[in-house]
């Protein structure tokens, strides 16, 4: 079995609540699956779960392309786009080359709680497709660009994307 879920923000990726952040317990999902990855409780969007060892290995690959929109503050620049594509150096190491680009806002669901707005700091919206799944690699990324990461949301994983799904709701993916 193979679930792909729209994890809200503030929202954990483990089946069992944590102080004041709930777990994936409360969403319905059926018994006997579990997180193939993780998304930190800041991030939002695709997390795909199975009850496939196999199947979950194979997913949380660092092969596995993995889509995010980041909303970040500042304007990307050209000379950030290339950083990020290059590969750009953190302190657990140089990250993997990301297909990265700017793009307009995406169709996501708003935000809850939504993002501040701020009049004197402009935002901007990046794509960025990695193939590596350090910890919180794509805001460490953008930080180090000098554009700290506003709203991250995980949109894709492999062939598989976010697409349809509402902050919450999930759905069985044919095998």
């Amino acid at each position: 079995m193979l679930i792909a879920f729209h994890k809200p923000m503030n929202t954990l990726s483990q089946f069992t609540d944590e102080g004041k952040w709930p777990g994936l317990s409360r969403f319905g999902l059926p018994g006997g699956v579990y997180a193939a990855g993780r998304l930190d409780r800041d991030s939002e969007g695709l997390l795909l779960l199975t009850d496939d060892g196999r199947l979950q290995a194979k997913i949380t690959s660092s092969g596995t392309a993995k889509t995010y929109f980041a909303q970040v503050e500042g304007v990307v620049s050209d000379a950030a786009l290339a950083a990020l594509a290059k590969g750009v150096a953190l302190k657990d190491g140089v990250t993997r080359p990301a297909q990265v680009s700017a793009m307009d806002p995406p169709d996501v669901p708003p935000r809850d709680p939504p993002v501040r707005f701020r009049k004197t700091v402009p935002d901007s919206w990046l794509q960025l497709t990695i193939r590596e799944g350090r910890n919180r690699q794509v805001r460490r990324m953008c930080a180090h660009v000098g554009l700290p990461c506003l709203r991250l949301v995980r949109w894709r994983i492999g062939a598989h994307t976010l697409e349809g799904l509402a902050p919450g709701a999930w759905r069985e993916i044919p095998l």
